[in-house]
């Protein structure tokens, strides 16, 4: 734990160094922590502020992720918390189509005096179709139109002059940032949430 300065002030921090980070089969080597910036800026160009403000530094044990904690003592029913607060989780469920979050799990979904964060986002980002999440509450139904249209404006700018695409050049491969247009071009033309084909490889075990 380490302290970050945001908005003039000193606040719990969440340090995940490279070098801790242990070696995946399917992601490569010492890239999660720029996954976690890379989650932290999509969300921020969409307006929509899930992920918790992030940067990359160096700590203790060398560069990192260093993420604002947000502390949340209490532990909620999943089911309670998706019936209480559907609008953030739909917003949740659609950043991790568009990310292709590997690891969406109940536990990564935090809510804060009524606004809903996802954590953890250090296995998105993949070329390939990776999506694992415990959010297949609205499969199948219309993406908010309110969502939609944010899509279409990040799909609008997204060009090799815009900074937000030029900060994720250097934080991913650039196949991963083809694949990433790829699938927003796909939410927006199909403007539905995925549908559960039932396999067991589309839910993240421990779920929780």
């Amino acid at each position: 734990m380490l302290s970050l300065a945001w908005n003039g002030h000193r606040v719990r921090a969440i340090y995940k160094p490279r070098d801790g980070e242990a070696p995946l089969w399917d992601f490569p080597d010492g890239t999660l922590y720029r996954r976690e910036m890379a989650a932290y800026l999509l969300s921020e160009a969409l307006g929509w502020q899930i992920v918790p403000p992030t940067v990359i530094r160096n700590g203790p044990l060398g560069v990192g992720a260093v993420q604002w904690f947000v502390n949340v003592p209490q532990r909620y029913d999943y089911r309670s918390l998706v019936s209480a607060h559907e609008n953030g989780f739909k917003k949740i469920a659609t950043f991790d189509c568009l990310a292709n979050n590997a690891d969406r799990k109940v536990g990564h979904c935090l809510v804060d005096d009524g606004h809903v964060w996802g954590i953890d986002h250090g296995l998105t980002f993949h070329s390939e179709p990776k999506l694992r999440t415990v959010i297949w509450d609205f499969a199948g139904q219309p993406i908010p139109n309110a969502l939609v249209d944010d899509l279409k404006a990040l799909r609008n700018r997204f060009n090799t002059t815009d900074p937000l695409v030029r900060s994720l050049i250097r934080l991913l491969d650039r196949d991963e940032v083809q694949a990433l247009y790829s699938r927003l071009s796909g939410l927006v033309q199909n403007a539905k949430f995925p549908i559960w084909s039932g396999s067991h490889r589309a839910v993240p075990w421990p779920p929780f």
